[in-house]
């Protein structure tokens, strides 16, 4: 009897928390690797995932704008490939580090220089075997009004002013209060 090597599922970026799962405000953040703002979020939302420790997670939905940023998909595709291992941060930091260079064979070097340790890790780059996890996230963020990366929602509402440090933790400690309200009532 032949044995077939059994297909191990994929973890969707919907179930890539970062922090804790159970914190009262989860930051939900539509981003594009090749984008400059993205870039300059991702510093915004290290700084609030520090500052709010513990009372935050935070989700990463890719969004990627491929007729302006043409490798921005390939890109996402490997954040949830090294993600499968476990690397989701390291690839996530890797890849707003080195935005300007991403290429396939660059992703593959990227991931190697990380720790993950599939093999079939180019191979499933070029064969797009998480594409369509992307494709799921640029649906989910359509379907919720996401039209450009960055975008952010704090526990499913929009944000809608300019990313800054301040606009920000002004809407998070906001959702803070409603969630202690929400408890007491």
């Amino acid at each position: 009897m032949i044995s077939r090597k059994e297909e191990v599922p994929v973890i969707p970026p919907k179930d890539i928390i970062i922090g804790d799962p159970k914190a009262p405000v989860t930051l939900v953040e539509y981003v594009d690797y090749e984008s400059e703002k993205c870039s300059q979020a991702h510093e915004i939302v290290k700084t609030l995932m520090e500052t709010f420790k513990g009372k935050v997670n935070f989700n990463f939905r890719h969004f990627p704008l491929v007729l302006v940023h043409q490798r921005a998909h390939k890109a996402a595709e490997a954040a949830i490939g090294a993600a499968q291992e476990g690397k989701f941060l390291e690839m996530h930091e890797m890849l707003f580090k080195n935005r300007r260079h991403l290429g396939t064979i660059t992703l593959k070097s990227y991931a190697k220089e990380i720790g993950v340790n599939t093999k079939t890790f180019l191979n499933d780059l070029i064969n797009s075997k998480f594409g369509w996890f992307v494709q799921d996230d640029l649906k989910s963020g359509i379907d919720l009004g996401v039209k450009d990366a960055p975008t952010f929602l704090i526990n499913g509402e929009k944000y809608e002013g300019n990313i800054t440090l301040k606009g920000l933790t002004d809407f998070i400690n906001t959702a803070l209060k409603k969630k202690k309200l929400k408890k007491a009532a």
